[in-house]
């Protein structure tokens, strides 16, 4: 998917209309964030999952060697460890959202959903090509897509460096 830059210079907005009211911009922002946080974590799960799904696909119609790939331990933990992650990814994400439905605060289990499913979906993209071999790479291939996908959920709504440190000042400061 495209990202885009949208710049406004000069531009008066009349106070009425100013969300969240005058001088609330930057909290507002931030609650933006951390909703938006539990969104990204929900997509990267998806992408996670889908990244799962197709090496299971293509790990029992791939052979080499006179076997289906699937059979050889290689492969076997790539998979396990694929879905372990997925797992974690998806009790987290639905803990977020769960608090977010219940109106706890849920800035902190935001961040660590997102970080959590972003980086489950890289290595989930990453296994998947590997798995996938040559044809992770080609377009006729889901995983070649979400390979450049997940790389972006760590990136956007705060990258994996600023979730650490929203986690490790929740932390020190005492939740």
């Amino acid at each position: 998917s495209n990202t885009s830059e949208l710049v406004f210079q000069d531009v008066r907005v009349p106070e009425e209309n100013i969300l969240g009211g005058l001088s609330n911009g930057f909290r507002l922002g931030l609650q933006i964030l951390d909703y938006g946080r539990i969104t990204i974590a929900a997509q990267c799960l998806g992408l996670a999952q889908g990244c799962l799904e197709a090496s299971i696909k293509y790990s029992n119609e791939r052979e080499q060697f006179g076997a289906k790939i699937g059979k050889f331990q290689g492969i076997q933990w790539k998979i396990a460890d694929m879905a372990t992650d997925v797992e974690s990814a998806r009790l987290l994400t639905y803990k977020a959202a769960w608090m977010c439905d219940q109106k706890m605060n849920y800035g902190l289990a935001g961040s660590i959903a997102k970080l959590v499913a972003s980086e489950a979906a890289m290595k989930a993209a990453h296994q998947a090509v590997q798995i996938h071999g040559a044809y992770g790479l080609m377009k006729a291939y889901a995983v070649e897509r979400y390979f450049r996908d997940a790389k972006m959920g760590e990136i956007y709504e705060g990258t994996s460096e600023i979730q650490r440190m929203v986690i490790a000042n929740h932390m020190l400061k005492g939740r």
